[in-house]
């Protein structure tokens, strides 16, 4: 069974989380979510994080699976990274050393990492190397120079690296990068999306 992470912090983009988190569910995966705090943040105890609930960008709150301190060393037995958006959300999640040193650990043993909107930021300050890349409009112009910026709702790279997008779409291409191309129409046929939905 394929396992993924999938990162959420304040102001994290609930739809991006849930329907990634869902669909990779569906498809049988599993996912273990990570809280990520501000490094300025002592708020949240070690032991405490995952007992508070994250407060999303649109006030839904959601409770994380583990901490960020109780990931630790095992994060390298997991298969695909996942970082959904929301500015705050997306610029606590990419002033991580944490997680700019697992990303990129992640990008270079050829697992597959996914970033969502202005998630994208993640790929700048983990100092991913310059590649095929999408992203929410308003981080754009930090990301132009540095990535070949494209305007597509969901980039794929290879075969492991698929970047931001719509997130059904973004989703879909998750499950078939884990799962193979048959188990995402699996997913997607009982999900009954309307006819002439592009995903």
């Amino acid at each position: 069974m394929p396992s993924a992470l999938i990162l959420i912090a304040d102001g994290t983009e609930e739809m991006e989380f849930t329907i990634v988190y869902d669909t990779l569910v569906r498809a049988g995966v599993k996912v273990t979510s990570v809280l990520i705090s501000p490094p300025s943040d002592t708020s949240r105890g070690d032991e405490a994080e995952t007992d508070a609930a994250v407060r999303c960008s649109r006030g839904v709150r959601i409770v994380p699976d583990i901490s960020q301190s109780q990931l630790g060393a095992s994060s390298g037995k997991y298969d695909a990274i996942v970082i959904p958006g929301g500015l705050k959300g997306a610029e606590t999640i990419s002033q991580s050393s944490f997680i700019q040193v697992l990303v990129k650990s992640f990008h270079d043993s050829g697992k597959l990492v996914g970033m969502i909107c202005a998630a994208s930021l993640v790929a700048k300050t983990s100092r991913l190397p310059r590649q095929p890349l999408t992203s929410h409009p308003s981080v754009k112009e930090q990301l132009d120079k540095d990535f070949e910026y494209r305007e597509d709702s969901v980039v794929t790279r290879l075969n492991r690296l698929p970047l931001p997008g719509t997130a059904f779409p973004f989703a879909f291409a998750l499950v078939e990068k884990l799962c193979g191309a048959q188990k995402r129409s699996e997913v997607i046929g009982p999900m009954v999306f309307p006819p002439g939905t592009v995903l």
